[in-house]
């Protein structure tokens, strides 16, 4: 089956590209596709995460395994397309150069039967120009609820009965 995905980049103008890629196609192929459809030079380091349907993120899925340690993290091009991108889950978040923090909201539009003769992975559609330097990103935190009141966190830790001298 045929995956076709839009690709749109976290921006307040519309910038995106839609790409027809086989479904049984590896994410490092499709970051290959993403990375040639927006004219990058492909690079740099890069990860698909898995998301909700808010957006939220989830799950990595890096190109590389940049650990010291070989971890359980997943790779690219050890996980299929059909894998982590389903009518089910049809979301997830593409990050490409984590300096410039490039982001892009990846979505399944359709799912189509394979059209012989045609090569896959194939650019259908492009709206928009990317800018020369990412959009900017506000990192926000979420407040907690224990923000707010120090005083009374420093009043517990007194009241803890902690002996100084222990060593």
């Amino acid at each position: 089956m045929i995956y076709k995905i839009r690709i749109i980049l976290d921006a307040e103008e519309d910038i995106f590209r839609d790409i027809e890629i086989e479904d049984q196609s590896n994410l490092e192929d499709f970051h290959n596709a993403i990375t040639q459809a927006f004219g990058f030079e492909g690079s740099e380091m890069a990860s698909f995460y898995t998301c909700d349907e808010e957006w939220n993120q989830d799950e990595e899925i890096a190109l590389f395994d940049m650990s010291e340690s070989g971890s359980d993290i997943r790779l690219m091009n050890e996980t299929s397309l059909d894998d982590v991108l389903t009518e089910d889950n049809p979301k997830m978040i593409y990050v490409y150069d984590f300096f410039s923090m490039w982001t892009f909201f990846v979505e399944l539009a359709d799912i189509v039967d394979k059209e012989d003769g045609r090569v896959y992975p194939n650019l259908l559609f492009t709206f928009g120009e990317l800018p020369d330097a990412p959009p900017e990103k506000q990192f926000e935190a979420k407040p907690s609820d224990d923000e707010g009141d120090y005083d009374d966190l420093l009043d517990r830790y007194d009241d803890m009965d902690f002996d100084e001298n222990w060593n």
